[in-house]
């Protein structure tokens, strides 16, 4: 009976959490740290319960990367009354990801579908003069939240089409890319950290479960747009002058390339899951890194303003050139694992489109050297005050970086489906779950 609590469960320990922050609202502090503890909860109660969980085509990974992701995303932010709403949902957020990833349907999709509905609020109310409120991104949920809906109450093929724009959505793919890009401007303190990795990851999810279904020349489509995103997202990032805009479209290219190697594959393999985790990740890493420079210098400053980093601020200097080298896919980190086992697993049918594929990860990761280039060195400005970085600023980034590391020299047994227990494997003969 264990594995019927076991979405619950998962679902139960962040919305408690989320409970508890709200019944100590008027203490900062005290919310911030009930949301780190609730995120370390429930890491540790995914390793007590593992061997219950049943497997997928993307194994456990996603379900330990999300709690991680809440941890960094959570620690990296200043104590600020402003901040409380932002930990608050960032568990809610936590408690509907999970039950996305480990219940049946339609619990699982219901959770999917209240998930985009309160971001499109979200981006609703939370617009500035200097990000104004967009509403091609609030509709790229809204179609999503419709595509999620159809393949709830539709047959095949039309809720595997429905399910697909679904996906597209959450794993950004042009043109359905704006909604991903918008919550990564938009969303307020520590959200945008949080859903640069939980959005890909859901949606990586429920693409393993469909590509499948899909008939041939319809997967050749996915993968010519996969190839136009990709460029358009690299190009996209060269052309940015704000970060979190230049991160996001650098993000929308790697993403890119992960759909074509899943249209492809024709499947989802335990690979394409590392990729897009170390992605999420290392996008998540950059945008704590930028809040670091937020914090001192406003929300509002100039990136070319900033620099001489290296001599005054070593500790950031040394995170984030290792974040900087993550996110362009340099080994030994977890994107170059992810993309070359990829490579090595799923050979390519098309050399043009490797070739494509592969101008694209350089041009994407190119904006990413200029950008750290700029920050850590140059001209020491005289009326800037420098202050390195504090202790959870310090842990929330060397979380990521050891996280990445970890993805790139982990072997690849690890990240397989899991191999089921004895008691898992009883579980599964008396239990249905809907993939």
């Amino acid at each position: 009976m264990m594995g019927v609590f076991i979405p619950w469960l998962f679902v139960g320990i962040p919305f408690v959490g989320a409970l508890v922050c709200l019944a100590r609202w008027a203490d900062p502090y005290r919310v911030k740290m009930v949301a780190i503890i609730c995120s370390v909860i429930t890491l540790a109660s995914i390793a007590g319960v593992a061997d219950w969980i049943p497997s997928s085509s993307d194994g456990l990974l996603p379900l330990y990367l999300l709690p991680l992701a809440t941890l960094v995303s959570t620690l990296g932010q200043p104590i600020h009354e402003n901040h409380r709403p932002s930990w608050v949902m960032t568990l809610v957020f936590l408690g509907l990801g999970m039950g996305a990833l480990t219940a049946g349907n339609p619990f699982g999709l219901l959770c999917l579908i209240s998930l985009m509905l309160i971001i499109m609020v979200l981006l609703y109310r939370h617009h500035t003069t200097l990000w104004p409120i967009s509403w091609w991104g609030i509709g790229s949920f809204a179609v999503g939240v419709v595509g999620a809906g159809l393949s709830l109450a539709a047959g095949p093929p039309v809720s595997a089409v429905a399910s697909l724009t679904t996906y597209a959505v959450l794993l950004p793919l042009m043109p359905f890319h704006d909604g991903y890009l918008t919550a990564l401007t938009r969303l307020p303190g520590s959200l945008p950290p949080f859903m640069v990795l939980l959005l890909p990851v859901l949606g990586l999810h429920g693409l393993a479960t469909v590509m499948p279904m899909m008939p041939n020349e319809f997967v050749a489509v996915i993968s010519l747009l996969a190839l136009a995103s990709a460029l358009y997202g690299a190009i996209k990032a060269l052309a940015q002058s704000r970060v979190r805009l230049l991160v996001g479209y650098g993000s929308v290219s790697f993403f890119s390339i992960l759909w074509w190697f899943v249209a492809e594959a024709h499947t989802a393999t335990p690979r394409a899951t590392v990729l897009a985790g170390a992605v999420g990740l290392a996008t998540g890493g950059l945008l704590v890194a930028w809040q670091v420079i937020r914090t001192r210098y406003g929300d509002d400053v100039d990136p070319q303003s900033i620099s001489g980093l290296a001599a005054t601020m070593p500790k950031y200097a040394v995170l984030l050139s290792l974040l900087g080298l993550a996110a362009m896919g340099i080994p030994p980190f977890g994107v170059f694992a992810g993309f070359m086992g990829l490579l090595l697993t799923t050979p390519p049918s098309s050399t043009i489109g490797l070739f494509i594929a592969l101008a694209a990860w350089l041009a994407a990761s190119w904006y990413i050297m200029q950008m750290v280039q700029q920050l850590l060195f140059g001209a020491r400005r005289p009326d800037l005050r420098y202050a390195d970085l504090r202790h959870p600023e310090f842990a929330s980034l060397m979380i990521v970086v050891l996280a990445l590391l970890a993805l790139g020299l982990a072997p690849t047994s690890l990240f397989a489906p899991g191999q089921t227990s004895d008691k898992a494997a009883a579980m599964e003969r008396s239990f249905i779950w809907n993939r």
